[in-house]
């Protein structure tokens, strides 16, 4: 397999080519951090044994309801909530998640604000999931506040899945815009392959109204 081709982002390298292991084939495959891309059926298919990490970013809310300063995480009166729009648009993805049927490991990891704990709820109702301090919203901190957070997301994509499992992460798209300067639509799932102490490989991006066409040609579709 040929080596690793780096590029440092402002904490963790993200991997603009890498190699991996798709059953018996070593296929190289490239991404930019700041130009997502569709999930192909090989991608797809891989997504099936597990190892990868997704990190799904809340879904659509209402802006006119803004979030209080300080906030505090047991009254989610004081949050931008989900519209009832946002909470039909993640019941569409849960059903096209079903379909697909995606190992996940157990428990998901979902931000302290409201709206990333229902969308978790929403998406995934029989999954078991832990609130993660280190994934809450960035926009409204300060540069040093910002820093433990980001870090810990480049760590969460970077750390190796172990079983035939994926990792899920519930958040915020600030934080990815913070970490590798994407801003990903509300409720797009983003697929990272994790290279432990080499950082992560973006793999690609799968925003709401994607999910119906990758349905039609998912290849264990029937």
């Amino acid at each position: 397999m040929g080596p690793l081709l780096a590029l440092r982002t402002r904490l963790l390298p993200v991997f603009l080519t890498a190699s991996f292991l798709l059953g018996s084939a070593c296929q190289v495959l490239a991404a930019e951090e700041h130009n997502p891309v569709e999930p192909g059926p090989e991608l797809l298919s891989a997504l099936q044994h597990g190892g990868f990490v997704f990190y799904l970013r809340h879904g659509p809310t209402d802006s006119s309801i803004p979030d209080q300063v300080p906030i505090d995480f047991d009254d989610c009166a004081t949050q931008r909530p989900l519209s009832d729009e946002g909470r039909q648009v993640m019941a569409d993805v849960a059903e096209h998640l079903a379909r697909h049927d995606w190992p996940l490991e157990s428990p998901i990891l979902v931000s302290p604000f409201c709206r990333a704990r229902e969308t978790a709820r929403v998406v995934l109702p029989s999954q078991e999931y832990e609130i993660d301090d280190l994934l809450r919203y960035t926009a409204a901190m300060t540069d040093d506040e910002k820093r433990p957070v980001i870090e810990h997301t480049g760590k969460m994509l970077a750390l190796p899945v172990e079983g035939n499992v994926n990792r899920l992460l519930v958040a915020h798209g600030p934080n990815l815009a913070d970490l590798m300067n994407y801003f990903p639509p509300e409720g797009t799932l983003v697929i990272f392959s994790p290279l432990g102490e080499e950082g992560y490989l973006y793999r690609a991006s799968i925003p709401p109204d994607l999910w119906p066409s990758l349905d039609i040609h998912h290849p264990f579709q029937q």
